[in-house]
């Protein structure tokens, strides 16, 4: 079912993208990056909660009274992907006729969206090639941000799955997003580190070029396609 359009507000579902990005954030923290007032976004996060659309949790770690802490609940995610039922089935129809031609219809996808993305980026360095991978996923739905480690290293992550109800059926989906950032990043080892289907509803890649170390600690999100703040 999708969320009531009454209730999403374009102020709302700017809040929700936010929460979808970063994860999880207090109403302060939204605020600040909202250029708003705390009590503003706490009413939004109100009505939101109250449509289910966002759930809270008291913050660990704070002396007295802890602020709450809000993420997005799966009821929010039809806000961020397009109806793919009947994609689905039909792709379940020629799964049916010829299994193998699904992954063709899949690998096919993945070379377009490798060619429009290589033009120009053949002999750029890899962090400019880590951007354009990050700006072109991002410009999919997928609310697509990336981190430069201390180590050299890179983590893509991925908030959102425009097409998730076609990849919980086929999962030549997530082949084919992990084969299209390792296409424009041969000199690297790509790693998925993180998957939407967990708890954390995140996709993340490391990116490691040949001289950099293996996943190891945390950065800053840099705005390589747009972190959305």
């Amino acid at each position: 079912m999708s969320p009531d359009e009454g209730v999403v507000t374009p102020a709302r579902r700017r809040l929700l993208e936010l929460l979808k990005r970063r994860g999880e954030a207090t109403a302060d923290e939204l605020a600040d990056t909202l250029a708003t007032t705390a009590g503003a976004v706490r009413q939004h996060l109100s009505a939101l909660r109250s449509a289910g659309l966002v759930t809270a949790r008291p913050a660990r770690g704070h002396i007295g009274r802890p602020p709450d802490v809000y993420r997005c609940t799966p009821q929010a995610d039809p806000l961020f992907a397009t109806d793919h039922d009947l994609v689905v089935q039909l792709l379940d129809d020629i799964h049916d006729e010829d299994p193998e031609l699904v992954g063709r219809v899949f690998e096919r996808r993945r070379h377009r969206m490798v060619e429009s993305t290589r033009a120009g980026l053949d002999e750029s360095p890899i962090a400019e090639r880590v951007t354009a991978v990050t700006s072109q996923l991002d410009a999919q739905g997928y609310l697509s941000d990336f981190e430069h480690l201390g180590d050299g290293s890179f983590r893509i992550s991925l908030h959102n799955c425009p097409i998730s109800t076609v990849a919980d059926r086929f999962p030549h989906v997530c082949d084919a997003e992990l084969g299209f950032i390792e296409d424009l990043l041969p000199d690297a080892s790509v790693t998925r580190t993180m998957q939407r289907t967990t708890e954390c509803g995140v996709c993340a890649y490391h990116v490691a070029p040949a001289d950099a170390a293996a996943p190891t600690g945390q950065a800053a999100p840099t705005e390589g396609g747009s972190v959305g703040e």
